[in-house]
């Protein structure tokens, strides 16, 4: 069994992002990532804290932009807009969810879709589907073929199987694959057989949310297990959907949790303000 770590994948990343952003740096030009957020979540401030320490140690900047937890609908539009406008942003990012008196549909339009680094707003989900090649796809799905990329795991002709059909990471997974040339089925909970279509995937990747739902009667020999959930199990420990014990005993290759691909998003939400920036220089 191989396991698929996500640290080499950042740090590569990462390293090789360094050389885009100096070029930046000598024409004045800092890659500068606003966040947005609203109360104090504990995981919020834990990705706000990852993602600080990744910019600061390649040279891009963050600016965190806070709001009270009961704050307006309008207080939160103005902020999105003001960053909107700022031509230092490059790129916005909003953690969600959002309090429940605040609408999410509503604070996306309010995001320009050139700085939309997570494809919160309709038009960057509208150009990750045409392929555009102007868009930002979201964070974590990104993540995933940055991973299978490090590991030199070729999507070509495989039969891949996505147990999760969100719009954050299951669809736009599905259509990240697909332009790979991968033959993708999306699964879900109400899925017929579930087991039996998780069998037949050489890659299967586990997003539906449910702590080690995938256990070893969904895997056979020589599969790929990527496993984007993220848990905590009834002994308070972090796991993911896949049950890692019985899984790893039978897969070829599987990504832990943690470790796995939670940590490679935020190298991949510096790729993302890097390509805005470096767009917005070509324009200007």
């Amino acid at each position: 069994m191989r396991e698929l770590r996500g640290k080499p994948v950042a740090d590569d990343l990462t390293q090789q992002l360094k050389t885009r952003i100096e070029k930046l740096a000598e024409n004045g030009i800092t890659p500068t990532l606003a966040i947005v957020r609203v109360g104090e979540r504990a995981d919020d401030l834990s990705y706000e804290r990852g993602a600080q320490k990744r910019f600061a140690g390649a040279g891009a900047d963050v600016q965190v932009h806070t709001l009270p937890a009961d704050c307006s609908q309008a207080d939160l539009e103005n902020t999105l807009t003001m960053l909107s406008r700022d031509p230092a942003v490059d790129g916005i990012l909003l953690f969600r969810p959002l309090p429940a008196q605040l609408s999410e549909t509503r604070a996306k339009s309010f995001i320009d879709p050139a700085k939309d680094v997570d494809c919160f707003t309709d038009g960057g989900y509208a150009a990750l589907l045409t392929g555009s090649g102007k868009a930002c796809p979201p964070c974590t799905p990104a993540a995933v073929m940055e991973l299978l990329d490090h590991y030199g795991i070729d999507l070509t002709g495989k039969r891949v199987t996505i147990v999760g059909r969100s719009l954050v990471v299951g669809k736009p997974l599905m259509l990240m694959m697909l332009a790979k040339n991968a033959t993708v089925t999306v699964c879900h909970t109400r899925t017929a057989d579930l087991p039996a279509e998780c069998r037949r995937a050489d890659i299967l990747v586990a997003c539906v949310g449910k702590a080690k739902m995938i256990d070893a009667s969904y895997v056979r020999e020589g599969q790929i297990v990527v496993d984007v959930g993220i848990n905590v199990d009834e002994a308070g420990n972090l796991c993911g959907d896949v049950d890692y014990e019985s899984v790893s005993a039978i897969a070829e290759a599987i990504t832990p949790v943690p470790r796995g691909v939670g940590s490679i998003t935020t190298a991949v939400l510096l790729k993302h303000v890097t390509e805005c920036a470096e767009r917005s220089a070509e324009t200007n």
